[in-house]
């Protein structure tokens, strides 16, 4: 009887490494992934459907100016320089659009695991260009502006982003399993946020 609870203790104990192991493998792959992106966050004056629909105009024309900039970026940190410096044309684009007080900013937010159709992003912290109408009451809405995964651009936006295949394979349904790793990735984040 004591050589099974030996075992059962040391079969538990290396079922914990593997699953702390896992978590900072899950941890450090989503980290180097969002090191490569920049997302985009627009968050509505309220949720009344004026404010709605003032949300996706500005959505739209902060990708219409956004895209042919990004385009030209060599990396993610081109990428985040073109943003910055773009930051209060966006700002006065954003409040035009929309027709009242709008901000546009660089910050890190943290966002959870996203389906966005034929991909997926891991739960975790990103740099966002975020964009806030009014008081920024509202439902919101987000996406990869770089490299541009977020419009008819999205398929040139593989070929030259600095996303390798295994990156692609990941957040794409090619991978098979993003769904098990984004959730592993929550689960972890939940285990240490008291950190």
């Amino acid at each position: 009887m004591a050589k099974v609870t030996q075992w059962l203790k040391t079969a538990a104990l290396l079922a914990l490494c593997v699953i702390l192991l896992t978590g900072l493998w899950a941890r450090g792959r989503q980290q180097r992934l969002a090191g490569q992106l920049l997302r985009l966050h627009v968050i509505a004056r309220s949720d009344a459907p004026e404010d709605q629909a003032a949300k996706l105009r500005v959505r739209d024309a902060v990708l219409a100016e956004l895209a042919p900039a990004l385009s030209e970026a060599a990396d993610p940190e081109a990428a985040r320089e073109i943003a910055r410096t773009m930051l209060p044309r966006l700002t006065e684009l954003a409040g035009a659009v929309s027709g009242g007080e709008a901000r546009a900013e660089l910050c890190r937010e943290h966002y959870p695991t996203r389906d966005y159709g034929d991909f997926s992003l891991p739960a975790g912290e990103y740099l966002s260009l975020r964009v806030i109408l009014g008081p920024g009451k509202g439902h919101n809405w987000w996406c990869v502006v770089y490299p541009l995964l977020c419009s008819p651009g999205r398929e040139e936006a593989r070929e030259t982003a600095a996303l390798t295949e295994d990156d692609i394979r990941l957040i794409t349904l090619d991978g098979g399993d993003c769904v098990v790793k984004f959730r592993l990735i929550e689960w972890w984040e939940g285990l240490t946020a008291g950190e």
